[in-house]
């Protein structure tokens, strides 16, 4: 019964006074919707990475030589690469792949400097990269001029005037070049060094040949079913170090990228709280000034109060009540603007909109302790008032 009267008697305070309530929820909002949205957007991007990996699969490894520019190696050699999976229990299939970098000429036009990758007719299986038109690079094509464009390099094209990429000829610094296939466009993945939707795809002895300086530093690896990560890496280097003894390559897993990035996000979401909670102290600033200021203007309520018996703790209890009502009134706005907030960012961003409950359910305790804490300095001071000395000042 004593709290439904604090209650009740909270919001009539905070009502008779609307423009010092209003201000201080502001604060609240403010604080507790950036604190919301923060957490909500550290998720989403959390989800949004894992989702990427998943689709490119979690048995994936990449094997990238340490020092490709140093004179001491002259990079794998293309026989070792594809002889990978023959030595190697623990690898189903490579793909290795060399890049260069130039313009894309299309009529007589400039369209783009992109990537070029020299690549093998597995690359496309093993990266999961699908084809919206025409056909892929084959190890039938050595050494000829056939490319796969992506998805962007298909449309620039097009805008150019091809109807479509498929069986148009571009140029490739002094190389013209017949499209024969056309990649759909795909998301980028944490794991692939290359963004496929602007990259043009040459067989890898054209692209040997085209960049000659280039040498194979990298290569696509998948592991075999039901094998650990740990265990494809320790075989692969023990494999280049049999063939290539000078040789140094790194070797990431996408189960061992994964677990990094699950720390790294952890990390992210706390630092982007942390920012958001510093409007929150600015909203809990606002709110203890709002009560101070109530304190002061309610002294002959509190002493005609005390007159009539009402103890110190119900004083404290009514002002505390008065705090956190106005806190979680506060929270409730900021939650629903926490919300809109990340859907908007997710709308615009492109990314898939949902909120965490656990999320929401923090900026309603969050709300509470702000208005627990940033209450009991007004709340103590209204019940150390002098009841006498409170009656002669009003």
């Amino acid at each position: 019964m004593a709290l439904k009267a604090n209650v009740k008697e909270a919001v009539v305070s905070l009502y008779a006074a609307k423009q010092r309530s209003f201000l201080a929820l502001v604060g609240i909002v403010i604080g507790i919707g950036s604190v919301i949205a923060m957490l909500s957007v550290g998720t989403i991007a959390k989800h949004q990475s894992l989702e990427r990996f998943r689709e490119l699969g979690t048995d994936y490894l990449t094997i990238q030589v340490r020092n490709p520019g140093s004179a001491a190696t002259s990079g794998i050699q293309l026989e070792d690469a594809v002889g990978l999976p023959d030595e190697t229990a623990s690898i189903a299939g490579t793909a290795p792949w060399t890049q260069g970098y130039g313009a894309v000429v299309y009529r007589g036009k400039k369209i783009a400097d992109v990537p070029t990758l020299g690549v093998t007719g597995t690359f496309l299986d093993l990266n999961r990269l699908r084809l919206a038109a025409g056909r892929g690079i084959s190890d039938l094509d050595f050494r000829r001029a056939h490319c796969v464009v992506g998805a962007r390099i298909a449309k620039s094209m097009r805008r150019s005037g091809a109807k479509r990429a498929v069986g148009e000829t571009i140029r490739l610094r002094d190389r013209i070049c017949t499209v024969v296939g056309a990649l759909s466009a795909s998301p980028r993945s944490g794991m692939q060094p290359f963004e496929a939707n602007r990259s043009v795809l040459l067989p890898i002895s054209t692209a040997q040949r085209l960049f000659p300086r280039h040498r194979l530093n990298r290569i696509v690896a998948r592991m075999a079913p039901e094998v650990h990560h740990t265990e494809a890496t320790r075989e692969v280097r023990e494999y280049f170090r049999s063939k290539a003894p000078r040789l140094s390559v790194n070797v990431q897993s996408a189960q061992r990228l994964i677990e990094q990035m699950q720390r790294q996000t952890q990390t992210f979401a706390l630092l982007l709280a942390a920012i958001g909670s510093i409007s929150l102290i600015v909203g809990g600033v606002g709110v203890m000034n709002v009560m101070l200021v109530s304190v002061t203007d309610r002294r002959k309520e509190i002493g005609i109060r005390r007159a009539l018996g009402a103890r110190r703790f119900d004083i404290q209890s009514q002002f505390l009540v008065e705090s956190v009502v106005l806190s979680l009134v506060g929270g409730v706005f900021g939650v629903l603007v926490g919300v809109a907030g990340t859907w908007a960012f997710c709308h615009f961003s492109g990314w898939t909109f949902f909120v965490d409950p656990t999320a929401a359910a923090l900026g309603f305790v969050v709300a509470f302790l702000v208005g627990v804490f940033f209450g009991l300095q007004p709340a103590h001071q209204a019940a150390r008032l002098d009841p006498i000395a409170a009656l002669r000042s009003a």
